[in-house]
């Protein structure tokens, strides 16, 4: 994801009074994503763009496994006060985290590790001053954040401590700096030199325990797991215009699932709500989890014929229908590789889990709702010859919960992309899949297993 960049005029200047707490602890690790960070800033180091652009679909949601999820800490606001001989930075933090600091020279800078962090709620028009030109921030991995404070010139770190939520603040980390000379930062610079590292109480956990794998939503509505390809790290295609697959997928996601909310008659969980990877198997695990009823994948392809558009709706199967769909689900299937973590060998229950994929009842529902989405795509919207496809996916690998991956279209097309870059076309795509939902429910009562 690109960088959020704040310029150089703060709401609040930091002021001089936030006494320190001793720093101690370990350090965590973390790095933004892919663009964000100069190259000597990925710690440990991050995939190529080459390798970015083979394919993959590592969405983003925090870590969300079967066992236990951790909440993503939100930085709530942060500021800068220009003092006499230092300047001093301050991130507002709903909850006390660990982080670690080291420096990295030509150019300066400053940079801090953290955990999973949701910078959403940052103020776009907070303006950096004093030593620091500006600031960048982001999410490398799951449960992995990274701030880098660009200096306009060498400088040290004097002091760095965080605060206790009091007197209507919340927590606080601050990090004060002061101008230093250029021998004396190369000699404290690198990844090998933290300066400071704290450890916090670790938040308390969103989901514990195993729920039952068919628990309903509220009113006994029927679970629907949406899954936007890509995110984080992997931005996925890249159209025409620049724009990445990632950007539309999570568009679509959040236009469907409003709709399919605004019926009345699901219930709906996305695998990510914000630009962050998820690895294959997690999307998988974030749908059972939810008890999901249907898994719903949303994906836009980008290939070398830039004449060829239109849409197609992908179910599991080990034998591809053709050769394009076998190199779009290899494609697909890097993923975790390309998010830098190889899960080919997984654990003898998880294989065996995907091993028994081949249930019957689990990929005939699957077949059933693509066929109704072929057909409510059909009405107004231009297909793919062969519009049902078959390949491997490893994201529709769920043995009880029927899925389908749905190809919006071509990124690469410059006539598709420009569609698919319109909130009013992805709204009009996406009522074919509410319409589809609804057909699939009402037509196989088998499908919602009490």
């Amino acid at each position: 994801m690109r960088p959020r960049t704040r310029h150089p005029t703060p709401r609040n200047p930091a002021p001089r009074n936030e006494a320190p707490h001793p720093t101690t602890g370990s350090p965590a690790t973390g790095s933004v994503g892919a663009g964000s960070l100069r190259p000597d800033e990925v710690a440990p180091p991050g995939p190529s763009r080459r390798a970015l652009l083979l394919g993959g679909a590592a969405a983003g949601l925090a870590l969300c496994q079967p066992g236990a999820a951790w909440a993503a800490v939100e930085a709530l606001g942060m500021r800068f006060g220009s003092h006499q001989g230092f300047t001093r930075f301050v991130v507002e933090l709903g909850a006390g985290v660990d982080f670690s600091l080291f420096t990295l020279a030509d150019p300066y800078r400053v940079v801090v590790d953290l955990p999973e962090v949701d910078f959403a709620p940052l103020d776009p028009h907070t303006q950096a001053r004093g030593l620091v030109e500006q600031v960048r921030y982001g999410l490398f991995n799951p449960g992995q954040s990274r701030m880098v404070l660009d200096l306009k010139e060498p400088a040290e770190v004097l002091k760095v401590f965080t605060l206790s939520p009091r007197d209507g603040h919340p927590w606080r980390l601050v990090i004060d700096l002061a101008a230093t000379g250029r021998n004396a930062f190369l000699a404290g610079a690198g990844p090998g030199k933290r300066v400071g590292a704290y450890s916090a109480p670790k938040p308390e956990p969103l989901l514990e325990g195993t729920p039952d794998p068919r628990q309903r939503g509220a009113g006994g509505k029927p679970i629907i797991a949406l899954d936007p390809g890509h995110g984080g790290v992997d931005p996925g295609a890249i159209g025409v215009s620049g724009i990445h697959e990632k950007e539309i997928t999570l568009a679509a996601a959040r236009q469907l699932r409003q709709l399919l909310e605004a019926t009345g008659r699901y219930k709906v969980v996305l695998t990510r709500d914000r630009d962050m990877s998820v690895r294959l198997r997690q999307r998988i695990a974030i749908a059972r989890h939810a008890g999901a009823d249907l898994f719903i994948s949303l994906h836009a392809d980008s290939i070398k014929n830039t004449g060829v558009r239109g849409l197609s709706v992908y179910t599991l199967s080990e034998d591809a229908s053709d050769a394009e769909a076998a190199a779009l689900a290899e494609a697909e299937n890097k993923a975790d590789i390309i998010s830098g973590m190889d899960f080919s060998h997984e654990s003898p229950e998880v294989t065996d889990i995907l091993i028994d994929l081949a249930q019957r009842e689990t990929m005939n529902l699957s077949a059933r709702l693509a066929a109704k989405l072929v057909d409510s795509l059909s009405r107004d919207f231009q297909l793919l010859r062969r519009t049902h496809r078959f390949a491997g996916f490893a994201v529709l690998k769920s043995p009880d919960v029927p899925s389908v991956l749905l190809e919006m279209g071509y990124l690469s097309n410059r006539e598709e992309e420009r569609k698919l870059r319109t909130a009013a076309y992805r709204k009009r795509l996406m009522e074919a899949v509410v319409a589809t939902v609804d057909r699939y429910f009402t037509q196989d009562q088998k499908a919602f297993r009490p």
